[in-house]
């Protein structure tokens, strides 16, 4: 270990006093940074100092941004190809794209050049992702019709569902490309990894457990005009609207196991949690419990609230309640004399385990739930609302209606 630290010290003490000093000109926090990771990868500390000195000039900062917070797995590991490889294509969605040509370079840096979002399988994917969808982006100038249209094509390009059956949860996008196949985690780094091969900050947000002890969700959001916004791989009609909000929402800021996380690549003094890999704090996070707590005050406000009443459909009244089971229907309830109240659709057997259709109702009424099948059959189900308490929200109401 001795032999090695004092070779990666030697070549980065020779290259500082050399002709072709790689950290001239960087800022010089970032330039210590830089070689502070580079001494302590040992041997491979040459292939990264091969990466940065063949970098381009004009993409020298970049890589040395990359370098200098990249993960002890990855600093010990990855060759200069990957890496030249890898941020050539960032930059040339940079040069490309008219939102990526005026983000800052601290949000490029951190959220569009990263190759890696989590601790997935580290691989080359922006060249396949770019080849899929450069043709559905090259005539847009909006990155918000950017946005919607690769959150709504994704899923048909890359035909993969969501699936508890994956292999594991942090699959890379090869990996779950190969099986067609991945859950909340692999879907968000697919997601994630196309809107930034397409020039658009993106990152992993989560939580490792909700406050209704329901388990743990990852999804993704994008960054647009100096903000913040949420989607999923499945996409809602608009951003920042999910079946997750409502728990988000209710987040306990006094335990941070139940906060809401984003992930960094530049380290932020706090680790984004996995559920998989527990004991792995090589991801920096951010807390964004406030945001997403904010977020959901705001729209119950806008909404004037309501009874929550969460409606599933399965196949049968006597078969199973599992993923499986489940039907995605367009759903509406209707007051007494058949008007609409409120619609959505129930999730199917492809939506997140944790998803389901949350409607907000009128407090103190005698309502129905309903669907008609194919064959033009309705099928139905009483709802009865509580009466509305003063500054209580009430437990919500669980509904069930069955095709057979």
């Amino acid at each position: 270990m001795k032999k090695i630290s004092l070779i990666a010290s030697l070549a980065a003490g020779a290259l500082l006093f050399s002709c072709s000093d790689p950290y001239k000109g960087l800022d010089p926090k970032l330039a210590a940074d830089l070689q502070a990771n580079i001494a302590a990868a040992g041997e491979n500390g040459q292939e990264l100092l091969a990466a940065l000195e063949q970098a381009p000039e004009n993409q020298k900062e970049g890589m040395a941004y990359l370098i200098a917070y990249m993960p002890e797995g990855d600093r010990d590991t990855l060759k200069a190809g990957f890496l030249l490889e890898e941020v050539n294509w960032a930059y040339k969605a940079r040069e490309t794209f008219p939102w990526t040509r005026t983000l800052p370079d601290s949000v490029f840096y951190n959220d569009v050049l990263p190759y890696a979002s989590m601790n997935e399988h580290r691989e080359p994917w922006r060249a396949m992702f770019w080849e899929k969808l450069y043709p559905l982006v090259d005539s847009i100038t909006d990155v918000r019709a950017a946005i919607d249209t690769i959150n709504k094509q994704l899923q048909y390009l890359v035909k993969v569902e969501y699936n508890t059956k994956r292999k594991k949860p942090h699959q890379s996008p090869g990996e779950s490309m190969e099986i067609g196949m991945a859950s909340c985690s692999g879907l968000s780094i697919l997601l994630t990894d196309a809107f930034r091969t397409m020039g658009i900050p993106s990152r992993i947000a989560g939580t490792p457990l909700w406050v209704s002890k329901e388990g743990n969700h990852n999804w993704t959001e994008v960054w647009i005009d100096g903000q913040w916004y949420f989607t999923e791989y499945y996409p809602t009609p608009a951003l920042n609207h999910s079946w997750f909000l409502e728990r988000a929402g209710k987040a306990d800021k006094s335990d941070p196991i139940y906060w809401m996380y984003a992930t960094s690549w530049k380290p932020t003094g706090l680790h984004f949690p996995m559920v998989w890999d527990k004991d792995n704090e090589n991801v920096p996070g951010i807390d964004v419990t406030d945001f997403y707590i904010d977020l959901y005050n705001a729209q119950m406000a806008e909404a004037k609230n309501g009874a929550p009443v969460v409606i599933r459909v399965f196949k049968a009244e006597d078969g199973g309640r599992s993923s499986a089971d489940r039907v995605a229907q367009d759903v509406k309830v209707v007051d007494a004399d058949g008007n609409m109240v409120a619609a959505g659709k129930t999730a199917g057997p492809t939506a997140d385990m944790n998803d389901y259709l949350t409607l907000y109702l009128p407090f103190g009424k005698e309502l129905k739930a309903e669907f008609t099948d194919a064959a033009g059959t309705v099928h139905s189900a009483p709802v009865s609302t509580p009466k509305a308490q003063k500054g209580e929200q009430p437990a919500p109401i669980e509904i069930e209606l069955y095709l057979e």
